[in-house]
C-alpha cells in the first residue's frame, strides 16, 4: 500500500479496490469464517491462540498444532534467500535470473532501439510494452526450449517514463503536463505482446524475425463476442453495431488454454475515463458499482471514446476477458462477454473430467467476488479450430461460502432467481454487463480482494489469492476472526465436490493466513518450519508447476510497510510440511512481483518485475530522480519494467 500524501497513479489504480464499490449487505468472508467455529470450539483450547483456529481448516490445523517434525524432507529443494530491500533483484543460490525483455526492447527486425529521450507512439508499437503482469509460455511443437511468450502490459507510470513530466494525476497538477503525444505513447505501451523465444546453449533469446511476434495495444481492433455482442449498451458513435472495439486496457493476470490461446484480463478499466454521468442516466448505477468517476489518465482529453460526455457506453466495452491466438498474427482478439464483466485478475482454467473447460476468475476489489465459467461444449484435442468458439457459450457462476466449510456456485443466468426484468435485467447481456450487481442480488460472499486463482490438476484443489482487505472494520472482529484491517491477506483452498469442477457444490479451507508469524497480533498461520525469510504478505499471482506445487508472488511489501521487497515464495500444501513457505526470488526496490509461469518441463520459470523504482514514501520517484535504475543502472536510463527467466545452473528442474 502507498500511504504518501502525493499519490501515484499506479498505486491508485492498483489499490482502487481499497475503496470498495460493493454496497450490499452480503456476508463478508470474515463474517463467514467467524460463524464457522462456535463458542464451544473456541473454548476447547486446542491451540494457544483461539483466533488461529478460526481461520484455518482441519488439514491446516494439523500442520500448525505442533511443530513440524525435524528431518522432514521439503518438496522444494533450494536455499532460500534473505528478505530485505535494495536496488536490484535476488534469486536463490544455484539459479540464474536472466533479464529477457525490458520495456522498450525492439521485438521486430526493423524496430528502433530504445531511446527514452526520443520515444514516440510509432516506436513504442514496435517495442516491448510497459509493466508486464501475466506472463505465459505456449510451446512450439511441445518444446520447453522453443515457444511463444505471451505477456500483458497492464499500465504506465508517466513520472518514470517521461523526462521532466512528474506525477500528473494529482489535484494540483491535473494532467497539465500531458500532451497528445505522451498520451499516445501510453496507449501504445498498454496491451500485450507475443514474442517468439528460444533457448540455445542454456540461454534464452528473442527471435526478432519471427512471423509470430506481435504488439497488441489499447488501439488494436478487437471483436466483441458472446451474449453481450451487439447489445444496445455496447453501441457507440464509432461502433453503432456494438461489435467492434479498439484495444484492451489495464490487463492484469490471465491464462493459457489447452488449445494454445492466451486469455488476457482487463482489470482496473475504470481509471481511464473522464467525466461523470447525470444521476438519472441509464448507466449511472452501473458505473458507480465499477468505480468510475476519478480518472487516473488524461486519455479523455485527446480521445473522445474515453470521455463519458461523448461516448457514455464506452466503459461497457471494457472489463472483459480477451482471447488471442498467438500462432496467428492476423487473429482479431475477441472479448468473450460470456465470462462476465468485472475487474478481472486472471482466467486460469482446467479441463474437467467430462471434457468441459472450467475457468476460475477473481474480481480484484475489496468485498467483491470469486467466479467460475463452465463451457457448454467440450475441449476437442484433435480439432484446435473447434475450440476457438468454446468461450462464447457456457454458464458463469459466483461463489457463496457457507459457515460449515461448504459452498455453492450460484449461476448468473437471466430469468433465474432475482435476475429478471423487474430488477433491470432484460437479457443475459444485461446480466453480464452488470455482473457485479447480478452477483450482489444472488447473495455471493464478499471476499478480501480476490486476485489470481489457480486449479491444481494434480490434486483438483483450487487456490484463491486474497491479497488484503484494509476496510474490514472492528465491529466485524470476534474471537473467530481476529483481523480487522487485514493488511496481509490469506489464501483459500477450495475442493470441488467429487473432484468435478462443474459441480455447484464445494468445500473450502483457509490454507494460510499471511503476515509475520513472530508478531502475535498479526495471527499468521504459517508452519513452524517457516523461517523469518519465508513468511510473506499480500499474495497476488500464483502458479502450479507440473509437480503440483504452489508458487506465490506478492504485491504490497515495501521498505516502509514491511522492511522487505515483494518476490516469489514456494508454499507447501501437502503433508506435515503443509503451510511451510520458502523465499526464492525478490524484486528491486519499489517493484512488485508478477508472473509466474513455468515451461512444461519446469526447467525455466518466467517472472515479471513491475514498476521498479516506484517510491513508497516521501516524494514520488521520477525519470530524473528514480530510487533505482534497475535493470540497466545507466545514467539517463530510467528503471525499466522487465520479464526475467530463471534457470538452474547446470540445467535441471527449478527447485
Amino acid at each position: 500500500m502507498n500511504d504518501t500524501t502525493t499519490r501515484l497513479r499506479a498505486s491508485d489504480l492498483e489499490d482502487s479496490g481499497d475503496v470498495g464499490c460493493n454496497p450490499t449487505e452480503n456476508l463478508t468472508m470474515g463474517e463467514v469464517i467467524a460463524t464457522r467455529f462456535n463458542r464451544r470450539d473456541l473454548l476447547r483450547g486446542a491451540l494457544a491462540v483461539a483466533a488461529i483456529s478460526a481461520t484455518v481448516g482441519n488439514r491446516a490445523l494439523a500442520a500448525n498444532e505442533q511443530p513440524a517434525k525435524k528431518g522432514l524432507a521439503p518438496s522444494f529443494d533450494f536455499k532460500e534467500i534473505e528478505a530485505g530491500v535494495d536496488h536490484t533483484h535476488h534469486v536463490a543460490e544455484g539459479y540464474d535470473a536472466q533479464v529477457l525483455l525490458r520495456w522498450g526492447d525492439p521485438i521486430f527486425p526493423d524496430a528502433p532501439e530504445f531511446d527514452p529521450a526520443s520515444q514516440s507512439a510509432d516506436k513504442q508499437r514496435r517495442q516491448f510494452g510497459y509493466n508486464s503482469d501475466f506472463v505465459g509460455y505456449v510451446p512450439i511443437d511441445g518444446s520447453s526450449d522453443h515457444g511463444l511468450l505471451v505477456v500483458n502490459h497492464e499500465y504506465t507510470n508517466e513520472e518514470l517514463m517521461f523526462p521532466g513530466v512528474g506525477v500528473q494525476d494529482i489535484k494540483d497538477v491535473n494532467f497539465s503536463g500531458m500532451t497528445r503525444e505522451l498520451v499516445d505513447i501510453e496507449i501504445a505501451a498498454h496491451g500485450g505482446a507475443v514474442v517468439e523465444i528460444q533457448r540455445r546453449n542454456g540461454r534464452w533469446e528473442v527471435v526478432k524475425n519471427s512471423k509470430y511476434n506481435r504488439r497488441i495495444t489499447a488501439d488494436t481492433p478487437m471483436d466483441i463476442t458472446g451474449p453481450a455482442a451487439g447489445h444496445d449498451r455496447m453501441k457507440t458513435v464509432a461502433d453503432p453495431a456494438g461489435r467492434k472495439v479498439l484495444g484492451m486496457i489495464n490487463n492484469c493476470a490471465g491464462g493459457v488454454t489447452p488449445w494454445g490461446t492466451w486469455l488476457s484480463c482487463e482489470e482496473n478499466f475504470n481509471g481511464y475515463f473522464q467525466g461523470k454521468l447525470a444521476d438519472n442516466h441509464a448507466e449511472a448505477r452501473n458505473y458507480k458499482r465499477y468505480g468510475l468517476g476519478s480518472p487516473a489518465y488524461a486519455w479523455g482529453k485527446f480521445h473522445d471514446r474515453f470521455d463519458l460526455a461523448k461516448e457514455p457506453n464506452e466503459p461497457n466495452r471494457f472489463g472483459w476477458v480477451v482471447e488471442i491466438d498467438p500462432f496467428d498474427p492476423t487473429f482479431v482478439p475477441r472479448k468473450r462477454t460470456a465470462l462476465g464483466r468485472t475487474k478481472h485478475e486472471g482466467a486460469a482454467g482446467i479441463t474437467n473430467q467430462d471434457g468441459r473447460y472450467v475457468i476460475y476468475l477473481g474480481d480484484d476489489e475489496r468485498f467483491d467476488y470469486v467466479y467460475k465459467f463452465v463451457t457448454a461444449g467440450k475441449v476437442d484435442p484433435a480439432n484446435r479450430a473447434a475450440n476457438l468458439g468454446l468461450l462464447d457459450e457456457g454458464t458463469l457462476y459466483v461463489a457463496k461460502y457457507d459457515a460449515d466449510g461448504k459452498g455453492t456456485w450460484l449461476p448468473l443466468v437471466h430469468g433465474q432467481g432475482p435476475l429478471t426484468e423487474a430488477n433491470g435485467f432484460r437479457s443475459q447481456a444485461d446480466v453480464l454487463i452488470e455482473t457485479r450487481r447480478a452477483a450482489d442480488l444472488l447473495g455471493a460472499t464478499k471476499m478480501d480482494r480476490p486476485e489470481d486463482i489457480e486449479a491444481n490438476p494434480a490434486t483438483n484443489r483450487v487456490y484463491v489469492m486474497l491479497t488484503n482487505n484494509t476496510r474490514r472494520k472492528d465491529e466485524q472482529v470476534d474471537p473467530a476472526n481476529p483481523r480487522a484491517n487485514n493488511a496481509f491477506g490469506h489464501i483459500v483452498e477450495m475442493m470441488p465436490e467429487g473432484g468435478d469442477h462443474t459441480a455447484t457444490a464445494f468445500t473450502w479451507e483457509v490454507l494460510v493466513k499471511c503476515g509475520d508469524p513472530s508478531v502475535a497480533s498479526v495471527g499468521a498461520t504459517f508452519s513452524s518450519e517457516t523461517t523469518k525469510n519465508g513468511w510473506f504478505g499480500m499474495p497476488d499471482n500464483c502458479a502450479v508447476d507440473s509437480q503440483g506445487r504452489l508458487w506465490i508472488s506478492t504485491d504490497g511489501n515495501s521498505a516502509k510497510a514491511t522492511g522487505r521487497a515483494d518476490g516469489l515464495w514456494a508454499l507447501e500444501t501437502e503433508g506435515e510440511m503443509r503451510g511451510t513457505s520458502r523465499h526464492f526470488f525478490r524484486v528491486p526496490i519499489g517493484a512488485e512481483m508478477c508472473g509466474p509461469f513455468f515451461t512444461p518441463n519446469d526447467e525455466s520459470l518466467f517472472l515479471a518485475v513491475q514498476h521498479p523504482g516506484e517510491a513508497d514514501e516521501g516524494s514520488p520517484a521520477s525519470f530524473d530522480n528514480p530510487i533505482t535504475r534497475w535493470p540497466d543502472f545507466k545514467d539517463g536510463m530510467p528503471p525499466r519494467p522487465s520479464v526475467l527467466v530463471v534457470t538452474k545452473n547446470g540445467g535441471g528442474k527449478i527447485a
